[in-house]
């Protein structure tokens, strides 16, 4: 007979995207601090905090207010998304079929795979270079590789490994980030330390976009790493540990590559610019960013992952795969990230910039949807067992509802949009500035809002998910 001490002994993770009964629910909240603190601090915040001095050439004091409101603001969005995991149990993009539609939520979870699968292709890139600078025999390709199986072996024992990973990744890496702020600040080498760029509206407002879509970017895989907790555990903790880790951890970094490359000349590649700024302290930070970069990757595949199963479910609704599915799947897409790495690490930031920007555009009316779903409409309430239905249950195949405000979220912002791959008419009277973000989820959340409350079927869900929560 198996007991909760029993499964939660258990290693290699055995759910995929299946329910997490209450027998396999185990850990604590403070895990979820340790979890979004730890995964932070990590070279790819880095490069992307050093782009608000270097792309956008803010000075260190603007740069830092827009690091800090970007984080605060999409913390917020990203914590309410983690709050999810513990009262559902289930991971959050096969969650979105209660939003969507079991259909209707293919086209999000796509969107989502997709991205991840960009994430982690990214890291490895990072992991290669941090791999290259600590030995320059290892060439950046084999350090990729070397990157990609490293975290492909953590995300395939899954869920309880990442968060001990993480636990201990947690105490090594803060010292180790505030040992390397402590040297930085007291060898600071450059005369335009505090005076290098200014301010420029458009720089900062790209700057806190960029920061907030760090936090909402973990929004479609967050709750997967709170689902194991029992379901007592109320929203408002979930809540703050996974803002105070996320928001804290993330800020630190970012600030951490804005601060390396502020003290070595203009122009120097940020990683190259941390290994330069810490001078005795170079090769040990790299050491420790190339460890985090591995672990904090496994999360990315892990999303990936979860993503191709949902979306394969979808056709094979009876199929709910076991670990050894989810390993398969892990190895194909580590395959695949690797070769198409290895040809892009030359033009690494480039893409990784464009990829942001893009991202802002589909990500945030589904935020919006989510939790005013979860939140204002069903209050948490939902059959779980329609969910897994092939025709969706209560929630059908579609939810035009839905994907009209989402298809009309994502419309709304192409104004406003200022990206290295398209350039709306309104950003050219407010000095470049991005808005496009702010938009889409400002107008998604009311009109998801307004269409659901009018939706003739509405009221016939919503008796339908008190009925079906009353029988159990």
């Amino acid at each position: 007979m198996n007991t909760p001490q029993r499964n939660a002994s258990t290693l290699i993770e055995k759910h995929t995207i299946g329910y997490v009964p209450p027998e396999d629910r185990h850990g604590k909240v403070r895990d979820l601090f340790t979890l979004w603190f730890g995964g932070n601090i990590a070279p790819l915040p880095i490069v992307t905090g050093a782009l608000g001095v270097q792309m956008f050439h803010l000075n260190l004091l603007w740069g830092i207010v827009a690091i800090i409101v970007g984080q605060a603001v999409g913390g917020v969005l990203m914590a309410l998304h983690s709050a999810q995991g513990p009262q559902m149990g289930i991971p959050q993009m096969i969650q979105s079929r209660a939003q969507f539609g079991t259909w209707g939520a293919l086209l999000v979870t796509v969107i989502a795979g997709v991205m991840y699968v960009g994430f982690f292709a990214s890291n490895i890139v990072l992991a290669g270079k941090s791999l290259h600078g600590i030995e320059s025999s290892v060439s950046v390709p084999v350090g990729i590789v070397i990157g990609a199986l490293g975290s492909g072996l953590i995300g395939i024992i899954g869920y309880r490994f990442i968060h001990i990973l993480n636990r201990i990744g947690t105490w090594v890496l803060g010292i180790g980030i505030c040992v390397g702020f402590g040297y930085i600040l007291t060898h600071v080498s450059t005369g335009d330390f505090l005076t290098r760029g200014g301010f420029n509206f458009a720089g900062w407002l790209a700057t806190v976009s960029l920061s907030a879509l760090w936090q909402i970017a973990f929004a479609p895989y967050v709750s997967d790493y709170s689902r194991y907790l029992p379901s007592n555990v109320r929203v408002s903790s979930t809540f703050w540990a996974t803002y105070l880790g996320c928001t804290i951890g993330s800020t630190l970094a970012f600030v951490f590559g804005a601060v390396a490359v502020l003290a070595v000349p203009p122009g120097v590649d940020a990683m190259d610019a941390v290994h330069q700024a810490t001078g005795p302290l170079g090769l040990p930070m790299l050491v420790l960013f190339l460890l985090s970069v591995i672990s904090h990757n496994a999360l990315n595949l892990y999303g990936a992952v979860l993503a191709v199963i949902t979306s394969l479910q979808t056709f094979a609704y009876r199929w709910i795969p076991t670990a050894r599915a989810r390993a398969v799947l892990s190895f194909v897409i580590l395959i695949a990230c690797c070769y198409g790495a290895i040809g892009a690490s030359t033009n690494f930031v480039a893409n990784l910039v464009d990829l942001v920007l893009a991202l802002l555009v589909v990500l945030v009316p589904w935020t919006a949807i989510n939790l005013i779903d979860f939140y204002v409409i069903h209050k948490g309430k939902y059959d779980i067992q329609s969910i897994f239905q092939v025709d969706g249950g209560v929630y059908g195949r579609f939810n035009p509802q839905a994907l009209i405000a989402y298809a009309i979220g994502i419309a709304v912002q192409i104004p406003f949009m200022n990206t290295p791959m398209y350039a709306g008419p309104v950003p050219q009277y407010l000095d470049g500035a991005d808005l496009s973000w702010l938009v889409g989820l400002v107008l998604t959340s009311p009109l998801y809002y307004w269409l659901a409350s009018r939706d003739t079927n509405y009221r016939r869900r919503q008796n339908a998910h008190v009925a079906a929560n009353a029988a159990r």
